[in-house]
């Protein structure tokens, strides 16, 4: 029924972090990562506030008020707080209650689990509108001086709202995760005792992330076209996860989809994590490019190993 997304403070070039002392160089992030430009929330935003404006915009979008809601799902792997959830913080912001919010923790692949799960709730027939929001301040568990990582992620917050109806919009959806493959792309610290055990920033082996990434969006893409009835060649738009240009350009290709059909917004925000395909999506949606009718392809991938898709008829 409606998008929305913020990203916070004045985006920070690439030149900006050489300035600040990281040994990299435009050129190359732009050749490995196809980024210029990530956004990073300043002390005292948190996830909650960002998801909060987000579904703001995305419930003005819809003609709608908090209130005409009756389910919140946030997606996010930097919560404000080890609790309360940061679904609670949101719907606190917004000034409603009584009905659930709650959150999803699979990393890059969170809103789609989100937007999964909120899909079951209105098919059951238990609720009639769902918020579903993606919304992370990344930047806050990257190792600066990992050059491997930090020049990757960014800020931001996305949501959408969902309403019931006779015609579906979510026509098919599909969710995995491999366990075994955790160690590939994890935050491995935890908090005990009042203390971080562990390493408290993200750590990556990123050959091993692309070469999965691509071989399962491949899969599951094709997953949920069967499941639809639906070919390629019908897809209008594919919304992957904006992790990484190389990764959306070999995942368009084993799809034999033409890059021409592939939302790529990667360059000005960075790896938003579970933010990255609602930003993508409204983006796509307020310039125009998405219309109502086409088919539109979500995806997402990452730590856990966690992956899926999800087939829209906007």
């Amino acid at each position: 029924m409606g998008t929305g997304s913020v990203l916070p403070g004045n985006p920070v070039s690439n030149d900006e972090l050489v300035a600040r002392g990281i040994e990299t160089s435009d050129s190359w992030i732009i050749e490995r990562t196809g980024i210029r430009f990530r956004h990073i929330a300043e002390s005292g935003l948190t996830s909650s506030m960002l998801g909060a404006e987000a579904a703001r915009r995305a419930l003005d979008a819809a003609g709608l008020a908090a209130s005409d809601v009756d389910l919140i799902i946030v997606a996010t792997s930097t919560p404000d707080k080890v609790f309360p959830s940061t679904a609670c913080l949101v719907q606190a912001a917004l000034g409603v209650s009584g009905f659930p919010a709650f959150d999803v923790q699979a990393v890059c692949s969170g809103f789609v689990y989100a937007l999964t799960i909120a899909d079951k709730f209105i098919r059951s027939g238990s609720h009639r509108r769902a918020l579903v929001i993606g919304a992370e301040v990344f930047s806050r568990i990257i190792d600066w001086e990992d050059r491997r990582t930090c020049v990757l992620f960014g800020d931001g917050a996305g949501a959408v709202v969902l309403e019931a109806s006779e015609q579906p919009g979510i026509l098919a959806t599909a969710l995995r995760a491999d366990g075994s493959q955790h160690e590939i792309l994890e935050v491995p610290g935890n908090i005990r005792n009042g203390h971080v055990e562990g390493s408290p920033f993200v750590h990556m082996d990123g050959a091993a992330v692309f070469k999965l990434a691509v071989r399962v969006l491949g899969d599951v893409a094709q997953e949920v076209l069967d499941q639809a009835g639906l070919t390629t060649e019908q897809l209008d738009w594919l919304i992957p996860h904006q992790a990484n240009i190389r990764i959306l350009q070999a995942t368009a290709k084993r799809l034999q989809l033409p890059t021409e059909k592939v939302v790529v917004t990667v360059d000005r925000h960075g790896n938003t994590s579970a933010a990255s395909v609602p930003l993508a999506l409204d983006t796509a949606v307020r310039d125009g490019r998405v219309k109502a009718g086409q088919n539109v392809m979500l995806q997402g991938v990452g730590g856990g190993f966690t992956w899926g898709a999800a087939l829209l008829r906007m």
